[in-house]
């Protein structure tokens, strides 16, 4: 079976853009009029997540010297429910990865997986809180507003959902999780109400991003006005998010996947597969067949979603550690997602397979794409059958012309070369 050739294109469509997000991020802060109600000499608690925000240590860095600059004590919290293996260790690793750790910041960043009951929700349901931020004088979160991988609600990834899962902790975590999509989507803002009503939370700095992964816009949103103001900052988040430009693929490549491109390793939002117990896919993109190369160094052994995929390489299944992996996925409780594809000695068998499997046996019509991940997808790669309708799409520009895909020695594909600005790239160097 031979391996189309492709030619790049990129996506050019106009995205907003925060110039200088230090000063814009502080800015926000002295709009907040939290220095009115919080006192010299007030511990502040800062929740940070485990998502790969952009420009996250600039973003906590302005938040830290607000405080500061107000007479206040800031710290850092880890707000990520379970992730980083549910444990202390795991979580500081991953905020450090981020550039959010004591050394770099100068404040104390605690991530003890203790929790407290704080009440009972709407549905009888106990609720938990970070000890840590339960001690503070002040909490606040810096929270992304963004699409949920599992679910469609009101809430989806923000600050409700920080507020809740995140400074939940591994209880917190697990109790929404249990009940499937309905603990997130329908219980999850009842628990936020407890949460709103019972703790010193004041408010976050909601993070919208754009197409290409670039800090589109900061606001702050306060306690009074969070269960109003999130649900329009998603769906103005919602329109900014980055897609495939095409909706029907025979075989889709996606050179990496990890928890730092999605909490679901690959994000359904992106390939139209949400791969979840009783519920039905996206309408579009149809995807037929999907091949995942490699794993992120950054996920930590998590291979979460790699089910989402049809096929893979025996060297990503080996870089997966089971213990967060089972710990994430057990406490998601979204188990479909990680069972494990068939697997190939190396990325030419498996695209090869791909190919093989797509459903379309004629070799001049296979509509293919590759993608570095599932977060970046401004440049990628496209087959001659897509060539027409890129060529149609305002927002796409094709760059230089066909080339075979490159592999090396071993049969894998150099993601470092193809993607230089994708994180694979950047991790490289090469960029």
């Amino acid at each position: 079976m031979q391996i189309p050739k492709v030619m790049k294109v990129k996506q050019i469509a106009p995205q907003p853009e925060v110039k200088d997000v230090y000063q814009e991020s502080l800015a926000e802060w002295k709009k907040s009029g939290l220095s009115s109600i919080i006192n010299k000499g007030s511990s502040v608690a800062i929740g940070v997540g485990s998502r790969g925000i952009a420009n996250l240590s600039q973003i906590v860095k302005a938040a830290i010297d607000y405080f500061k600059g107000i007479g206040a004590v800031p710290f850092i919290v880890a707000a990520m429910g379970s992730h980083g293996g549910a444990n202390s260790k795991g979580q500081r690793e991953l905020l450090g990865e981020y550039g959010v750790s004591e050394d770099k910041l100068g404040v104390p960043v605690k991530t003890d997986m203790d929790s407290t009951v704080i009440g009972t929700n709407s549905w009888g349901e106990p609720v938990y809180w970070d000890k840590n931020a339960l001690a503070a004088d002040a909490v606040v979160t810096i929270s992304r507003i963004k699409p949920h991988t599992d679910f469609r609600g009101n809430y989806e990834s923000g600050i409700a959902k920080m507020i809740v899962i995140g400074l939940g902790k591994r209880e917190g975590a697990s109790q929404h999780h249990r009940w499937g999509f309905k603990g997130l989507r329908d219980m999850l803002p009842e628990t936020a109400k407890v949460i709103l009503e019972k703790t010193k939370f004041l408010g976050g700095l909601a993070v919208l991003e754009n197409a290409q992964e670039k800090t589109a816009r900061l606001e702050f949103v306060s306690k009074a006005k969070l269960m109003e103001v999130e649900p329009k900052l998603l769906e103005e988040a919602r329109g900014l998010m980055g897609r495939l430009p095409f909706k029907a693929l025979d075989l889709l490549i996606v050179g990496e996947i990890g928890k730092n491109y999605s909490g679901a390793g690959i994000d359904p939002n992106v390939v139209g597969r949400l791969l979840i117990e009783g519920e039905n896919d996206f309408e579009f993109p149809k995807i037929i067949r999907m091949c995942a190369l490699d794993l992120s160094p950054e996920s930590h052994g998590n291979g979460t979603g790699v089910g989402i995929a049809d096929l893979t390489t025996d060297r990503l299944l080996q870089k997966i550690d089971p213990v967060p992996f089972r710990m994430n996925n057990l406490t998601a409780c979204f188990l479909w997602r990680s069972k494990l594809p068939i697997s190939f000695p190396n990325d030419h068998e498996c695209i090869k397979a791909g190919l093989e499997t797509c459903w379309q046996p004629n070799f001049e019509k296979i509509k293919m794409a590759v993608i570095p991940n599932t977060l970046e997808m401004a440049e990628l790669y496209i087959s001659p059958a897509l060539e027409e309708e890129a060529r149609a799409n305002k927002d796409l520009k094709i760059v230089g012309g066909y080339e075979p895909l490159h592999f090396n020695p071993e049969g894998n594909i150099d993601q470092k070369a193809l993607f230089p600005h994708s994180v694979q790239g950047r991790r490289s160097g090469t960029h």
